[in-house]
């Protein structure tokens, strides 16, 4: 037990029921999110969350805590605002300390077509609500002091956006935190649970076949990353997602106090520090489609050389650990949400590098749909069929790693 350990946590395990209202697939944060607003926001809580592994075992443990909402469309601004709001006031909801912290985001500018982008970035960010400013190098400066404003002589820093609201979170608290807040209003978690098949009464989901038996289910909803391409597959629905890798690592602690979140989109790499004072970076997807969790030293090699570029003293510390995630990728690098056209089976996936800083905007909105039947306006964009109808919302400029 250290500092970082939650003691005062408890969770309430139960043995699986024959049916429930809501099943949710993949216990992560964004299907504990679900089930925790669905009990709290509608009082619905004859749900199961079916975790094939541990709660928040998959990508949510496997992310780099990044809370934010300067997009570069008003639809995901709004969205991913309201996230960053809801983080805001998670830890009194739950009352639990989950390491929220406030530190800002510098989105890195190297040429004039990208001042110009940051400049826009701006201006849409604060036209929808997410507080963003245009800064200039000696500003960019006072934020960030271990800055080289050069970029060693290659890449260098033109200006950039800063967005006063970025902020990071201890990933596994604010699992713990939903599961808990799920779990002692009457939803019930099921880890070490698999997800074999779906079952069907003509064209409808009535239920889901596992490892531990058949459970009857009014909705079911994929939440999970990574294999959500398969479990639709059993719907009969093909989804347009690609998953990749995606790796990030940390270094040994830093003493002095890194103050902000810092992306760099013309070098795709991204950093902070975390609470314990090592410096956390992650870098662009690797290119290859799998569902590989390998780590490799090419990687780090590629991706220290950047940030060094840019933050000199990183040369100095020591890589402690590495790890990596699995993205879903959808077209268009916006999210997918909703209903699918399946009777009794709704998703929600294609999170990419986002998923961590949308779980309580994300399980607010779905929670909502499953409890009214009616799709919220704030994810009525990102719905399935925007594919179909030619309303894409593209965005990939804003993901920090492409």
């Amino acid at each position: 037990m250290n500092e970082y350990v939650e003691r005062k946590v408890t969770f309430t395990w139960s043995e699986p029921r024959s049916s429930y209202d809501v099943v949710i697939v993949g216990g992560g944060g964004h299907g504990l999110a679900t089930a925790y607003y669905l009990a709290t926001r509608h009082g619905i809580t004859n749900v199961a969350v079916l975790e094939r592994g541990y709660i928040g075992g998959g990508n949510s443990g496997r992310n780099t805590t990044v809370i934010r909402s300067n997009y570069g469309i008003p639809e995901a601004v709004r969205f991913y605002q309201r996230s960053v709001e809801l983080y805001e006031g998670l830890e009194e909801e739950t009352d639990r300390f989950l390491m929220h912290d406030k530190k800002g985001l510098l989105w890195l500018a190297h040429t004039e077509m990208g001042a110009r982008a940051e400049r826009a970035r701006a201006e849409v960010n604060t036209a929808f609500g997410a507080k963003t400013e245009y800064v200039e190098p000696a500003q960019i400066k006072e934020i960030c002091p271990q800055i080289d404003l050069t970029g060693n002589g290659k890449w260098p820093v033109v200006g950039a956006s800063y967005h006063s609201g970025g902020a990071t979170a201890r990933h596994d608290r604010v699992v713990w935190a939903l599961a808990e807040g799920a779990m002692n209003r009457g939803v019930h978690v099921h880890q070490r649970t698999t997800v074999t098949g779906l079952v069907k009464d003509g064209e409808r989901v009535v239920g889901v076949a596992t490892d531990r038996g058949t459970i009857g289910a009014g909705t079911v909803l994929s939440a999970t990353g990574g294999w959500v391409t398969r479990l639709a597959e059993m719907a009969g629905l093909r989804l347009p997602i690609r998953s990749h890798p995606l790796q990030a690592f940390v270094t040994n602690h830093y003493e002095l106090q890194f103050p902000s979140l810092l992306s760099s989109g013309d070098l795709l790499f991204y950093v902070s520090q975390t609470a314990r004072g090592e410096m956390l970076m992650g870098a662009e997807l690797d290119p290859q489609p799998s569902y590989s969790t390998r780590a490799g030293h090419p990687f780090i090699q590629s991706c220290a050389q950047r940030a060094i570029t840019l933050l000199p003293f990183l040369r100095d510390l020591r890589v402690l650990r590495q790890w990596t995630g699995i993205c879903d990728m959808s077209p268009d690098y916006s999210p997918i949400m909703g209903t699918t056209g399946v009777d009794g089976f709704l998703v929600t996936t294609g999170w990419g590098t986002w998923g961590f800083k949308a779980i309580p905007a994300g399980g607010e909105q779905m929670a909502e749909l499953i409890a009214t039947d009616e799709t919220p306006e704030l994810i009525a964009p990102f719905s399935l069929d925007r594919f179909a109808r030619d309303r894409t919302l593209a965005d990939r400029g804003s993901s920090g790693t492409h």
